[in-house]
């Protein structure tokens, strides 16, 4: 039938449905399917009475994760056999890994529908793996889950929070997706500190970027100025990066390269990035003779300019000085095998097309 509809309508698109009903099939035919006889020898290396740890332990040693789900599943209906946080954790891991993540969330609805089971390892573990899925909704359940426990070793912890904050800053690089996801960190990051949870540096870096990208700059800065006296943690190359980057997309200029002079004195080099945003920065902002300086300490640390820049540099040059400044730059450039044969002919050819008057 799916093969006369299309020869009558060839230009229709299909429909949603359609696409939903083809993608279920093409899943459940790729599925694995059991290898028996592995299960049967696994389910031979426990005694009648086998115990949890025992159970763990095989599935453990278990690489096949379907075998480990069927395991899980046949230990569940024997008799007087109860899993406990090291069964439910090994089986989450496992189908966790092989990205079954159907099979993993009935497991994990299994746990959290069993007061008295779990750990934070075993919440975090499903933390994770719910991220990695991109199903960031369960993965704040699951957060939502360990903070209402009353047990001490189940409530959220520093890794807890990190790897939300991980979650949140992968979503995506537009400004207003981050601007949203901000929202919730912040949020996060203030009922962490109320619970007497101790950011760590990851922490503070985490809400730094994310300020940054959410183009929230003077946030990421009273965040940077406050990780010494009010966290009692030394900023690292990392936090100087993003906030490098943060004050030239916004034009800051001069606030960069002061972050850029005390990131060095403390000893830290900034990144390609770092460096690339305040070249940019520097010559689109006039200071051509500056941004030229900061572009051969870039390769004195062995950190590479990308094409965007040399040619921002070059431009510049071309258009406050002359354009014969900019070919023995270019050429200077080749010479100490900073730029290949190929960029340097792509970049002479956009300098002739622009400047041949």
């Amino acid at each position: 039938m799916l093969i006369s509809f299309y020869s009558t309508y060839p230009n229709r698109p299909p429909s949603r449905s359609l696409r939903r009903r083809i993608s279920k099939r093409k899943r459940a035919a790729a599925k694995p399917v059991l290898d028996e006889a592995q299960f049967q020898r696994s389910v031979s290396q426990l005694l009648p009475r086998f115990t949890p740890e025992e159970l763990c332990n095989v599935i453990t040693m278990q690489d096949d994760p379907l075998v480990c789900l069927e395991l899980f599943n046949w230990a569940s209906q024997q008799p007087r056999f109860r899993h406990d946080v090291s069964t439910y954790h090994i089986t989450i891991k496992k189908l966790g890994a092989a990205q079954m993540y159907e099979e993993m969330d009935v497991i994990v609805n299994q746990v959290l529908a069993i007061r008295f089971i779990g750990s934070e390892g075993l919440y975090n573990t499903m933390i994770y793996f719910f991220t990695e899925a991109r199903k960031l909704t369960r993965a704040v359940n699951v957060f939502k889950h360990m903070a209402n426990m009353k047990k001490m070793d189940c409530r959220p912890s520093i890794r807890t929070y990190n790897l939300l904050f991980t979650a949140f800053l992968s979503r995506g690089s537009n400004s207003y997706i981050n601007h949203t996801y901000m929202e919730t960190m912040r949020c996060l990051f203030k009922q962490m500190v109320n619970d007497g949870v101790q950011p760590d540096i990851f922490t503070l870096n985490s809400m730094i970027k994310g300020y940054v990208l959410s183009l929230h700059v003077n946030d990421a800065l009273r965040i940077f100025h406050q990780m010494d006296s009010v966290y009692n943690c030394q900023p690292n190359s990392f936090s100087y990066d993003y906030l490098i980057h943060g004050l030239c997309a916004q034009g800051r200029t001069n606030n960069a390269r002061e972050f850029c002079k005390k990131m060095k004195k403390e000893g830290f080099i900034p990144s390609c990035k770092s460096y690339n945003s305040l070249v940019n920065s520097l010559a689109l902002g006039g200071e051509v003779e500056e941004a030229v300086k900061f572009l051969w300490e870039m390769t004195e640390n062995r950190r590479s300019a990308d094409f965007i820049t040399y040619r921002t540099v070059l431009e510049e040059v071309c258009r406050q000085w002359k354009a014969d400044d900019a070919r023995n730059l270019l050429k200077e450039l080749r010479e100490k095998y900073i730029v290949d044969d190929f960029t340097h002919r792509k970049l002479l050819h956009e300098l002739e097309d622009d400047y041949r008057n």
